[in-house]
């Protein structure tokens, strides 16, 4: 029986209940040691158990009922997480895994407990899933670099488990989990559904970050529950009371501190309660024979329980199986099933830490010689190594290079400097500890990266790993928000001309310097590459923009785009750096057919090559360029989806750009106080998205002052030639004109009309200069030609706001049935894209052209407007066709979760079945 966790465990169990009713669901259970974690999760999956009639124990670690089971030990397989509970019929099966502390740094070391019993079910998961949890396993090849695609693989293999039944998923000790494990069960715990997966991690109070996961915090028992823990184990009353002070309702301090009392060991010391308990286990540990102690030594080292390997080590230090009967005597550990296991973690840290530093080596030694698994000879070769050794080195970085395969990346960073720093070889350690660099910044920690970067540079003066660390330290720089910093880094690491060896990383630092808006940085990036004879043509056409040469620069950047577009594997080929340029040319070149083209081919080659962690940033592309197509719905699925995946990877803070797009669709729409959130949410300066979309919403809105006035028109250099700036400069000329001073935007007309000269691919560009000239002018033939260029497509709001104006005009002049055909035109497009401020404008002056018409109205619901973005998503790929294990591939859900959104669609559709999905319009 627990004591003081009938909430806690009433919470549990409605978990548990939920996943059999169909729904998911994961919850962190977090608390001090020995505060009674492990005994909810054995009470959990025992009940679960008998819940199914099924009277098999727990799987996993006992720790022991340290919540107040008065000791009682429960049977177990000993350590064996991932035993299957349930087979078939609707049972449910439970997967369990225990972190261990000297496993902390063993890539996949806790997933490959988790999985192992269930890796005959890869074959059901989609070819890309599969081949990564064999990775993972150990079974299949190495594969590509997206770290986040282990996790989906969990993810839809717990949805396959459920197909069967009901899963119970129990995580102890997570804070012991390796990285690359943690990572990928958080990200499938964060996007559980409709699976009937239950997902229960367990942790200490620090140590493990799940952002996300609900959290269920235990307290310490009271002094009724202390109380009533102590009577069950047969105290007397008169001495509870100082029992329970001196542990302070931790239930394992109470259980301790009672036995020590019984054998007359106690002596109160003032320490934390954890140390005290700790201290307990110690004073145990050292009345035990030497023998015994270095047998529990050698299992506490080994941290897994592996008998064999205990056994095959203990017999090169000359110890065995039977000098752990005194410690099994004792209650201190057990052994069954082929596992050795510590009643509790506090017990293997007392039997650690209580050891001189020459026996724990003497003790890893021996376990590195017997391992069989290289990985883990890897693991006890770290602790053994106290001094240059190129041999052990060696062995630790082709280790490091495994868990790279398996795209561990912190693992494999840590190997790699461990590596290093036992090197003899100069050369080489400077080249490892770049790798550990590299790996660091992929497994998302820039400062260590950049620690790392810098003691690696300090080791060499070969220019080929100089410049490959200049380009890590710029990318932790970059990647936390100073871009022009980032671009003068690596300028600073180059020569004056650029070598073979140093061209890639000027075109990178004229990146860097375009996107942080340097024009200094990117004309000296373009100076040295011309200097080397290896001028490039993207550069030199953002350096020409820099010094506000659209003529020439522009016609540069459609060259190199039309090469991608042209590509013989198509634009979706190469490497990712250079699609991400080719998107920045169709952006500034207003090419929105070109860049909608290469943004949708970036979406499908992540999707189809299960690049989570690099999708966000291609659907924020994607949704900017939407947005300016009139898709709004798609854009605003694009964006969730965008944010629920970063959320999921951790990587939030690279989508600031998606706060613009929510911000445009909102300025359109009129909804003010949407715009103010996220200008105070979103980060960035003066030309950011949300301020631009803040001058679109002033327009809207009549305030034509401030519409003119909160920003100033951006310098010379590469903030005027966004397609951010672009925009806006079209709305402040009408401000401008609406206030009656034109004069105060000449600048930007003239400035937006060199543009507009100097690209050929833009007829929408075109026509909106036609339009700020007509306005400016009063030149009504400006506004014809403007609406016959629109007319060959592009940016529909824009054509409507001609057509408004134009319509206003012919009002004016008293050609009022012309003026109508022009604002009903605008008004249908208005009402479309849902854009309030202007739907009364237009319909105000249609009333004022003599048409009587209600007044205007939002437009009548539409079906497709009642779905959630992600069931847009769904429905749109059912209907065409699509599977729902296809479409969850493409979305990283799990099928389950596909079904669970098709499920709540068809009726808000007002359909049954895919089959009548067909016959819908969901543009």
């Amino acid at each position: 029986m627990l004591y003081g966790r009938t909430t806690e465990q009433e919470r549990l169990e409605r978990l548990v209940a939920g996943a059999r009713a169909g729904r998911s669901g994961a919850l962190l259970v977090r608390g001090e040691a020995g505060i009674g974690k492990t005994a909810l999760l054995d009470r959990l999956a025992g009940t679960a158990v008998q819940d199914d009639g099924n009277d098999a124990g727990t799987a996993g670690r006992d720790k022991r009922n340290d919540a107040g089971a008065a000791g009682q030990h429960n049977a177990n397989d000993g350590g064996t997480a991932g035993r299957d509970e349930g087979n078939g019929g609707g049972a449910l099966r439970i997967l369990r895994v225990t972190g261990v502390e000297p496993e902390a740094d063993l890539a996949f070391g806790g997933l490959v407990q988790l999985l192992w019993p269930v890796q005959e079910r890869l074959d059901a998961l989609p070819a890309p899933q599969a081949a990564a949890l064999r990775a993972v396993l150990g079974t299949g090849q190495e594969r590509g670099p997206d770290r986040f695609l282990t996790g989906l693989a969990v993810l839809t293999l717990l949805a396959d488990l459920a197909e069967d039944g009901p899963v119970l998923c129990l995580v102890d000790d997570a804070q012991w989990l390796d990285q690359a494990t943690a990572e990928a069960l958080l990200f499938a715990a964060r996007r559980l559904s409709a699976e009937g997966v239950a997902m229960v991690l367990a942790c200490r109070e620090d140590g493990f970050a799940a952002p996300g996961i609900p959290e269920l915090r235990l307290s310490r028992l009271g002094f009724e529950d202390s109380s009533r823990l102590l009577a069950a184990r047969g105290r007397a009353p008169a001495l509870r009371s100082q029992i329970i002070t001196e542990s302070a309702g931790n239930p394992l301090a109470l259980i301790e501190f009672d036995a020590a009392r019984r054998d007359q060991q106690h002596q109160h010391v003032p320490l934390p309660v954890a140390d005290r308990v700790l201290l307990g286990f110690r004073s145990q540990i050292g009345g035990l024979p030497e023998r015994t102690r270095l047998m529990m030594l050698v299992a506490a080292a080994e941290g897994r329980g592996d008998l064999p390997l205990l056994l095959r080590a203990s017999e090169l230090l000359g110890v065995g199986l039977g000098d752990l009967e005194e410690a099994e005597r004792t209650g201190l550990l057990y052994v069954m099933d082929g596992t050795v296991t510590f009643r509790h973690p506090l017990i293997a840290s007392a039997t650690y830490q209580g050891s001189v530093l020459a026996r724990r080596i003497a003790v890893h030694r021996a376990l590195a010689e017997a391992a069989e698994d290289p990985d883990c000879r890897a693991r006890h070769l770290l602790a053994v190594a106290t001094g240059p050794d190129q041999k052990m080195a060696l062995e630790l970085a082709a280790a490091a290079e495994r868990a790279r395969g398996r795209t561990a990346y912190a693992a494999a960073s840590g190997l790699f400097r461990h590596a290093a720093r036992i090197a003899t070889d100069h050369r080489q350690r400077a080249s490892w500890l770049a790798d550990a660099a590299t790996l660091a910044l992929a497994a998302g920690h820039a400062a260590q990266a950049d620690r790392l970067a810098q003691e690696a540079d300090e080791l060499t003066e070969e220019p080929a790993l100089g410049a490959r660390l200049a380009s890590v330290r710029a990318a932790v720089v970059f990647e936390l928000g100073d871009r022009s910093e980032a671009a003068r880094g690596l300028l600073a690491r180059v020569g004056d001309a650029a070598t073979t060896e140093t061209a890639d990383t000027l075109r990178t630092a004229a990146a860097y310097g375009w996107l942080a808006g340097d024009r200094d940085a990117v004309r000296a990036a373009a100076g040295r590459l011309a200097a080397g004879g290896r001028a490039d043509p993207l550069v030199e056409g953002l350096e020409r923009l820099c010094e506000d040469d659209a003529e020439h620069g522009l016609p540069l950047l459609a060259g190199f785009l039309a090469g991608r577009l042209d590509a013989p594997d198509g634009p979706e080929a190469g490497e990712q750096a250079v699609r991400m340029l080719a998107l920045t040319c169709g952006a500034l070149l207003g090419d929105d057919e070109a860049a909608l083209d290469l943004a949708s081919a970036e979406v499908r080659w992540c999707r189809s090559h299960s690049l989570i962690g690099e999708l966000p940033y291609a659907l924020g592309i994607l949704t900017e360029i939407q947005v300016l197509a009139g898709q709004h719905r798609d854009a605003e699925a694009g964006v969730a989806e965008a944010e629920e995946i970063a959320r999921d990877t951790g990587t939030s803070r690279r989508l600031a750009r998606l706060g613009a797009v929510r911000a445009r669709i909102a300025a359109i729409e009129g909804d003010a106080r949407r715009v103010r959130e996220l200008a105070e949410t979103t980060p960035g300066g003066p030309h950011t998205g949300v301020e631009c979309a803040r001058v679109l919403l002033d327009l809207g809105l009549g305030d034509f002052e401030s519409a003119l006035t909160r920003l100033e028109p951006p310098p010379p250099g590469p903030d005027r030639y966004t397609w951010l700036s672009l925009s806006t400069a079209a709305d402040q000329i009408e401000a401008a004109v609406r206030l009656g001073q034109p004069e105060r935007a000449e600048e930007a007309l003239r400035h937006f009309e060199r543009w507009t000269r100097s690209t050929t691919t833009t007829p929408w560009a075109q026509a909106v200069a036609l339009r700020c000239r007509a306005l400016i002018g009063d030149r009504p033939e400006h506004y014809t030609q403007a609406l016959h260029l629109h007319e060959k497509g592009g940016r529909p709001f824009e054509r409507a706001r001609t057509e408004l104006l134009y319509g206003e005009w012919l009002r004016r002049a008293r050609r009022r049935s012309e003026a109508r055909d022009m604002l009903r035109s605008a008004l249908a497009t208005f009402e479309r894209l849902r854009a309030e401020p202007w739907m009364r404008r237009a319909g105000a002056e249609l009333q004022a052209t003599g048409e009587h018409r209600a007044a205007v109205r939002m437009p009548a619901d539409n079906p497709i407007d009642r779905l959630t973005p992600q069931e847009l998503q769904v429905v749109r790929l059912a209907k065409d066709g699509s599977s729902s294990r296809e479409i969850a591939a493409q979305l990283f859900l799990s099928p389950r979760t596909v079904e669970h959104h098709l499920y709540k669609a068809y009726p808000k559709l007002g359909v049954g079945s895919r089959q009548e999905l067909v016959r819908l319009d969901l543009a």
